[in-house]
């Protein structure tokens, strides 16, 4: 990890060690760092939507407005190839993996989670770089970096391996890239209280607690709301259906 670390400081900040930066140069430096956590979120959310609206228009799933749904269709249905479908089972409900597991929206949903873990794991190494500059090379750090690849590995395995296609290791995917994921941010929380106190910014430690504290409860809510689905349309158990 350390030579890892050596090589991100060495690349970041080589004109800072060698010599004073030109006037503005750091602050575009950072900056172009700073927006990649905030790129990650706003396309995997625009890609997500983009999704379900080919699975909606190709009649994979139904639109979130359809709140009808029947215990079966009839096997002739009108004439109707693109738009909303409709009539609606429990198995249409627009799940964010249903809205990836047939073609052509399940190549635009493997592509968006491919470069999301990426971009997932590029953020979890920058941040371990940047605490081990400001000398936390601590065990907390390793495992924290660990816990994020872990969380982009699950991601990868649920972009790729669609829900109803391989329908174990998508579940298993999941439940790794979430739990890993939550795991981290609390890992986080701590080293921010570590860092903050020194640098005088307890404001971000206690607003990072927050918004691990808020992902926590989702998390938790997300099984409690999906489990009832996933018993009604007889698929396998599972700790976490998305």
């Amino acid at each position: 990890m350390s030579g890892l670390a050596n090589w991100f400081l060495e690349d970041l900040g080589q004109k800072t060690f060698s010599g004073p930066p030109r006037k503005g140069e750091a602050e575009i430096q950072m900056l172009s760092w700073v927006l990649l956590p905030i790129c990650l979120p706003v396309f995997a959310i625009t890609g997500i939507w983009i999704s379900y609206g080919m699975a909606v228009y190709y009649q994979h799933v139904c639109p979130l407005n359809n709140w009808s749904y029947n215990v079966s269709c009839p096997t002739v249905e009108p004439d109707v190839s693109f738009g909303p479908k409709i009539c609606c089972t429990i198995q249409d409900i627009p799940l964010v993996s249903k809205c990836g597991a047939y073609p052509p929206e399940s190549c635009l949903f493997s592509l968006v989670g491919n470069l999301g873990s990426f971009m997932v794991l590029w953020i979890c190494s920058l941040r371990y770089c940047q605490l081990v500059e400001q000398q936390q090379q601590s065990l907390l750090n390793r495992l924290a970096l660990g816990a994020g690849s872990v969380s982009a590995m699950g991601l990868i395995a649920v972009s790729n391996f669609q829900v109803d296609s391989v329908k174990v290791l998508h579940y298993v995917g999941a439940s790794v890239a979430f739990l890993a994921v939550t795991f981290y941010l609390c890992l986080q929380t701590v080293l921010t209280y570590r860092t903050a106190g020194l640098l005088g910014y307890n404001w971000l430690g206690h607003a990072r607690s927050f918004f691990t504290l808020m992902a926590t409860v989702t998390l938790i809510l997300s099984i409690l709301t999906t489990l009832p689905i996933t018993k009604m349309t007889k698929l396998s158990p599972s700790p976490l259906v998305i």
